[in-house]
């Protein structure tokens, strides 16, 4: 999983690099927070990022403001990193769109187990837009007919949307995914062919052998 990390303090940033890298995690470094809203618009962005409020350029909560002001079908989970320790600060933060809030200096088990839960989320997440994509895929072959057909009552065709007669199964089948087989119906089999209906019936009076 790929990893955006924003902070411009040089120490900060190595050691969460550091650490991201030992945990198995793809990192992507930003120095400031013009960089990290660039790599956050970039195609394949990462979808977790620990963003550090304080950053030259543009500061994490506005990083924040503009990522979920954007539509998007992948959402970028955010834990915001930060000195500021006060509740109304993690209010403000958390009100900006961050999901998860760490207070520096920042403990690396605590870390840790905050990134695995964003994983978590943003696996969720896929596996979810994933099968809502399957739903709309599905329900793009589903066609359905609805609202007053007009059909003549002696030879039961269809007056289509041009304006035209046709049969009635040429336009099921073209404003469904129905299809047709034709046979005979008893009663249409006795009054259309009798010379068939002796036969058939002869042959089922016959006593078996």
């Amino acid at each position: 999983m790929r990893i955006l990390i924003a902070e411009d303090d040089l120490t900060s940033r190595r050691l969460l690099e550091a650490m991201l890298t030992k945990w198995d995690y793809d990192v992507v470094v930003a120095c400031d927070g013009a960089q990290a809203w660039t790599a956050l618009q970039a195609p394949g962005a990462p979808r977790l990022a620990i963003l550090d409020w304080m950053m030259p350029e543009m500061d994490g909560v506005e990083i924040c403001r503009r990522v979920r002001q954007r539509d998007s079908r992948d959402p970028t989970y955010i834990i915001l990193l930060t000195a500021l320790s006060r509740k109304k600060d993690m209010a403000t933060g958390l009100d900006a769109g961050a999901n998860d809030y760490i207070a520096k200096p920042f403990d690396k088990d605590e870390l840790r187990a905050r990134v695995r839960v964003g994983q978590r989320v943003v696996d969720l997440q896929g596996a979810l837009a994933d099968r809502v994509r399957e739903l709309q895929e599905s329900l793009a072959h589903i066609r359905t007919l609805q609202g007053i057909l007009p059909i003549c009552m002696h030879c039961h065709r269809i007056r289509n949307d041009q304006q035209s007669w046709e049969r009635i199964e040429r336009y099921i089948e073209g404003h469904s995914d129905a299809h047709f087989t034709h046979s005979l119906c008893p009663e249409c089999l006795e009054k259309h062919y009798p010379d068939l209906i002796d036969p058939i019936k002869q042959h089922d009076a016959a006593p078996s052998c």
